[in-house]
């Protein structure tokens, strides 16, 4: 695997959490561990094919952990951690400034 170098912190943050999905899975994982469907249901507009690649990516970006059930049904749960954690912790502020702003950011003419 390549290992990749940055200009500065933004560069290397914006490469992990990168893309539509990944914040907004990591915001619904920011209370409790919660199974694939109950992911599904909280990430709205995701498809299932989008929600097992984002959440391989963040697994192996060391954000998210996959916890399996041996059990009768199968279990899987997913939860952050400590450094997925952090990185919510980090998007906090950026919410509040979109919350903020949301009305500006919807106003902008799209293609």
């Amino acid at each position: 695997m390549k290992k990749r170098t940055y200009n500065c912190g933004l560069d290397a943050a914006v490469d992990v959490v990168g893309g539509k999905w990944k914040a907004l899975i990591l915001w619904a994982l920011h209370h409790e561990p919660l199974r694939f469907g109950e992911l599904r249901r909280s990430v709205s507009g995701i498809s299932e094919k989008m929600l097992i690649q984002q959440l391989r990516e963040m697994e192996t970006s060391g954000l998210v952990h996959r916890e399996v059930y041996h059990q009768v049904p199968p279990k899987v749960e997913y939860s952050l951690t400590d450094f997925g954690r952090s990185l919510n912790t980090a998007l906090i502020p950026l919410g509040e400034w979109g919350e903020e702003h949301m009305a500006t950011i919807e106003a902008i003419p799209r293609d």
